[in-house]
């Protein structure tokens, strides 16, 4: 009576309709679980100078230049359902040009397995703190903070920042030697 088409069809959606409420019952189990950590945070050396950005045009900007002290233990935040984290560390501070500037300066992928537990003492950025004119000679709010994505198998993609972050200021002078 019914064709082979019709047959296959069926076994397809009732497979495919039981992937779906297994997937949802994955993500339920997991789905109210804490992502919160603290962490530690310092700044060792802190440098501003006044160097041409010639990637967008060459007017002189301010490159901040600094080495940070980093303790975490991430290890609590993998279960069964997190296959990933995507940590970065992030300067967030206030300029004359613009009332919030946020600028990544590290960032890291921890892979399920690897080891989520982080020391790193006097680890230089991995990007380049640029201003885009001159609000970071003399800043004395900067806020140095982690934040994360947990990358999970199935589920919502949720971003988490730190409990515990760091405040530095920026020199009042331009460094003239190299870092």
């Amino acid at each position: 009576m019914n064709t082979v088409l019709s047959r296959a069809n069926t076994i397809f959606a009732f497979t495919l309709s039981v992937m779906g409420a297994l997937t949802l019952g994955c993500f339920l189990t997991t789905a109210f679980s804490p992502h919160a950590s603290s962490v530690g945070l310092d700044t060792s050396k802190i440098i501003v100078k006044n160097v041409p950005d010639y990637s967008t045009s060459r007017e002189k900007n301010d490159l901040g230049f600094i080495t940070f002290d980093l303790q975490a233990d991430l290890s609590h935040l993998f279960n069964w359902n997190v296959k990933q984290l995507f940590i970065y560390l992030t300067a967030e501070y206030e300029s004359q040009n613009n009332k919030l500037n946020q600028v990544v300066l590290w960032d890291k992928i921890i892979k399920r397995g690897e080891n989520a537990i982080l020391d790193y003492k006097s680890m230089n950025t991995k990007y380049y703190f640029w201003d885009d004119g001159h609000g970071l000679k003399n800043n004395k709010n900067v806020t140095l903070f982690l934040a994360w994505n947990v990358i999970p198998n199935a589920g919502t993609l949720p971003r988490v920042k730190a409990h515990g972050e760091h405040r530095f200021e920026f020199p009042e002078q331009y460094a003239a030697s190299r870092f």
